[in-house]
């Protein structure tokens, strides 16, 4: 008998590629109300083997509108990126809240199933900044959001809070409970708020000079395959322990002008550079500690920055901005 998955924020980045995977081996559906998620080819190429169920999990979930059998929900849907969350932070906190509570509103009358929460490693950013978490970082490290009046804080507090509902929820109704946070995941069709495609499309664009903000930071960048991977098998696990685990790559921590420089190589275009300071809030250094994962899961990256890279550049150089629609980058 397969197994029955719903994902939420289904036709987003990591959503589709999500369900892409599990299609073969499960009966998927996708849940979505498109304010952030893509209608386009890709998604219509999958319809043919998953299910769409249109809502806005602003709301409550309607009695009748999803089944009561599924064995795992993967919850991504949320507004995520820097520009969203400096832009319209009431926006962020507003969905990435109602979302999860609606759902963990739904989710707990569900019997046996197990629930992966998309948390992110903003959650602990603002400990990292303050001086009370070390890098790499951990999953076991204080959180904090230190400083309430820059708009940004409003991603890593709705990420914070989302884990703190999914414990509470949990621990009330005794459900499975993955809570996974995601470092610096890419791939093809993650949208445009995020260094790699804004990259990608000011380079296609003939941007010379080149404007590179927060140059000497670092990041450690993990492909959205290895992403998937890393979440499908800790859900599969069977402990009925709720799990907090970092996904990510610690294999390559990357200069962010050295990561320029390999979209320079990946696109074959090589401009001046005009490097300025970082945005407030912007962290430093971002590597994860992911021994936990390698201790529950034997998971090993598998594919390589440049790879990785080379792949993510061929697909927006086929979707430039104007014929694709804003994805998601949950």
């Amino acid at each position: 008998m397969r197994k029955k998955i719903l994902i939420t924020g289904g036709a987003g980045f990591i959503g589709l590629h999500l369900a892409r995977r599990l299609a073969a081996t499960c009966d998927v559906t996708l849940l979505d109300d498109f304010s952030r998620g893509r209608s386009d080819g890709e998604l219509s190429e999958l319809l043919g083997s998953v299910e769409l169920v249109e809502h806005d999990l602003t709301t409550p979930v309607p009695d009748g509108l999803l089944g009561d059998d599924f064995a795992e929900v993967y919850h991504l849907a949320a507004v995520v990126g820097v520009a969203e969350s400096n832009d319209n932070p009431r926006r962020v906190l507003r969905t990435n809240l109602l979302t999860t509570v609606h759902l963990l509103d739904w989710f707990s009358g569900l019997t046996g199933a197990t629930l992966c929460f998309a948390s992110s490693s903003e959650a602990y950013a603002g400990s990292v900044e303050a001086g009370v978490a070390a890098v790499p970082t951990g999953e076991d490290v204080p959180l904090m959001v230190p400083d309430l009046t820059v708009p940004r804080s409003s991603y890593g507090f709705s990420k914070i809070t989302g884990e703190l509902l999914c414990r509470t929820y949990a621990r009330t109704h005794g459900f499975a409970l993955r809570m996974v946070r995601f470092h610096n995941v890419y791939g093809p069709r993650m949208g445009y708020d995020h260094v790699i495609p804004q990259f990608v499309e000011r380079l296609l664009s003939g941007a010379d000079p080149f404007e590179i903000h927060g140059a000497d930071q670092t990041r450690a960048f993990c492909y959205v395959d290895d992403a998937v991977d890393a979440i499908t098998a800790l859900t599969a696990l069977p402990t009925k322990e709720p799990l907090l685990v970092n996904v990510g790559n610690d294999q390559e921590e990357t200069l962010i002008e050295d990561l320029a420089g390999k979209v320079f190589d990946a696109l074959d275009r090589h401009p001046a550079v005009d490097v300025h300071p970082a945005p407030p809030l912007s962290p430093a250094r971002r590597l994860p500690d992911i021994s936990l994962l390698r201790e529950l899961t034997d998971y090993r990256p598998a594919v390589p920055l440049s790879e990785g890279l080379r792949r993510t550049c061929e697909w927006y150089a086929r979707h430039p901005r104007e014929t694709a629609a804003r994805g998601s980058g949950a």
